[in-house]
């Protein structure tokens, strides 16, 4: 983390821009990216374990709005193990398809340009986050869609579905046709990483001297 906050301060400096001092615009984007990949896997780190999403409200996956709706309803008839089966396994998919995030970002990680650099350093506290969600989201879903699928299958999501939904049917509560659930904890998933790699960018950008004063001594030692 120290190294994280390190990059973000030195390549915030005027010499990143201007092409003086020691650092090269090369060098501060290969800084850069090494920062931000310390943040990705530091984000996956606290998705990819156990109650990683379920215990942690700003990214634990509620069921699909389709069901919100008759979740209350049949919570009174006694059928709250239900909801509760598939919102624990949705979040379980979730925990257990982050492991595999980290390297999918890491590939886009690899194309982000000067240009893209100089822009991120300059943005809000989020730039580098919504850099990942507008040039990877698209690509990310569509490989991320089986390795969530390979997760649902693990920890028995689609089978949780069908009880929950077999049983609002049974009762007039939920419509024939349903949203693709795995399509769905895909989405939930990938805005659970945004969301986190949102939170250690902000993080890094607004408290960087708190989190590595000592090696930041050695990085500027040369600009004295």
């Amino acid at each position: 983390m120290r190294t994280i906050a390190a990059f973000f301060v030195l390549l915030s400096m005027p010499a990143f821009a201007t092409g003086i001092s020691v650092l090269s615009d090369e060098d501060a984007t290969a800084g850069l990216k090494q920062a931000l990949g310390q943040s990705i896997n530091a984000a996956v780190d606290k998705l990819a374990v156990k109650n990683g999403f379920l215990e942690n409200p700003k990214v634990r996956i509620p069921l699909p709005g389709a069901l919100q709706k008759v979740e209350k309803p049949m919570r009174s008839l006694g059928m709250s193990k239900y909801a509760e089966g598939l919102i624990v396994v949705m979040n379980r998919a979730a925990e257990t398809a982050s492991a595999e995030a980290a390297p999918l970002m890491m590939d886009a990680l690899k194309k982000m340009s000067i240009e893209d650099a100089k822009k991120i350093l300059a943005g809000d506290d989020d730039a580098a986050t919504e850099y990942f969600r507008n040039n990877t989201s698209e690509e990310m879903t569509q490989k991320f869609l089986p390795i969530v699928k390979n997760a649902t299958d693990q920890v028995g999501l689609l089978k949780k579905y069908n009880e929950f939904a077999g049983k609002g049917a049974k009762f007039g509560l939920v419509p024939e046709k349903h949203a693709n659930i795995e399509s769905y904890v895909t989405q939930k998933t990938l805005d659970g990483l945004y969301t986190m790699m949102a939170e250690e960018e902000s993080l890094i950008r607004n408290n960087p001297m708190d989190q590595g004063s000592k090696l930041l001594q050695e990085v500027f030692g040369s600009l004295k």
